[in-house]
């Protein structure tokens, strides 16, 4: 006789058989995951502070959202980006600042309208929604790095962020509504995903073979595949200690992800980051792609552009104004 525990992970095994059954599949039977895929998803990384444990919207306040975010955001007014189109339209702020306040910014005309779904954060572990707290060295770091960006913010190109200088805007990019979309193609022993975010592409094997060694870092890790049933999981580690995870060093990150079809316009992409260096304990994001049948374009950024060179004629430029002005009060 069969035990309880068996009876239901068969009763489990076959709903999940069902829910899976319409969607497209391989030669090889693995799920399809081919295609572009669109992260333009309003919800913020972290819950709001303003929304305490409130972890759904009601489908009521979901609606209303949208009405505001249409009003508010028409194309008319100063673009907003990732997480503040929703803390805009939390706070009803309508004189949200540009991204670049002293210089001003492109209007919203030019950026992809937002999805609203009823969660209040992407990150689904720890159950606040927010990531958990930073170690006492990760402060410290945080803290010393700030204090030289102050004093050294473009001594030199070395001074400027990796995304400044077009070497990576960090993989996997998981900010939306700002070059968002991911195209991906499968062979029975790769998985390559192409991010349009400084047009990088991730070549993964799925074939078993072990990590680089440790010695080896790589600006986006170095990472492996594998199928667990229909969902696709994706180790990565190996980072360079110049490479950076939502501002945080990724040296000794190890990130996992899980990709599954939840039905045939919908990749669920489940994000897991571990590194106890950084963080107090590991946490989870999730977020909900959606297929897409526009193409990916090109995004040309290139080291050594001409916006590093206004960066840096800018900085001497404000040096020269501040030893004037300090000639002048002597």
């Amino acid at each position: 006789m069969r035990t309880l525990t068996a009876v239901c992970g068969l009763i489990l095994a076959n709903f999940a058989l069902l829910a899976n059954a319409d969607i497209s599949r391989t030669q090889d039977g693995r799920p399809d995951l081919q295609g572009v895929w669109a992260n333009n998803s309003a919800t913020p990384l972290q819950r709001p502070e303003a929304l305490g444990d409130k972890s759904e919207l009601s489908d009521e306040e979901v609606k209303n959202f949208q009405a505001r975010h249409d009003e508010l955001f028409d194309g008319e007014g100063e673009a907003a980006f990732g997480d503040d189109v929703f803390y805009s339209l939390l706070e009803c702020d309508e004189e949200h600042d540009s991204y670049y306040p002293t210089t001003g910014n492109y209007n919203h005309f030019w950026v992809v309208d937002r999805e609203f779904e009823n969660r209040t954060s992407l990150i689904v572990d720890p159950p606040n929604g927010r990531m958990p707290e930073l170690t006492p060295r990760a402060k410290e770091l945080a803290k010393a790095a700030a204090e030289y960006a102050a004093l050294h913010p473009a001594d030199s190109y070395t001074d400027r962020i990796n995304s400044d200088r077009c070497i990576t805007f960090g993989v996997p990019f998981i900010g939306a509504g700002y070059n968002g979309y991911f195209q991906i193609v499968q062979t029975t022993e790769h998985v390559a995903i192409l991010q349009e975010m400084a047009h990088e592409t991730r070549l993964i094997p799925l074939d078993g073979r072990d990590h680089i060694p440790t010695g080896l870092r790589q600006w986006n890790g170095d990472s492996r595949g594998q199928w667990d049933d229909d969902t696709l999981i994706i180790k990565t580690r190996n980072f360079s200690s110049k490479s950076r995870f939502v501002g945080q060093s990724s040296e000794n990150l190890l990130l996992t992800e899980r990709f599954t079809l939840l039905d045939a316009d919908t990749l669920q992409w489940v994000l897991t980051v571990e590194d106890q260096g950084t963080w107090s304990q590991p946490w989870t994001l999730a977020i909900n792609l959606k297929k897409s049948e526009q193409p990916i374009f090109e995004y040309a950024c290139h080291e050594g552009n001409l916006s590093m060179e206004g960066i840096l004629a800018g900085a001497r430029a404000e040096e020269m104004a501040a030893a004037q002005s300090a000639g002048d009060s002597q």
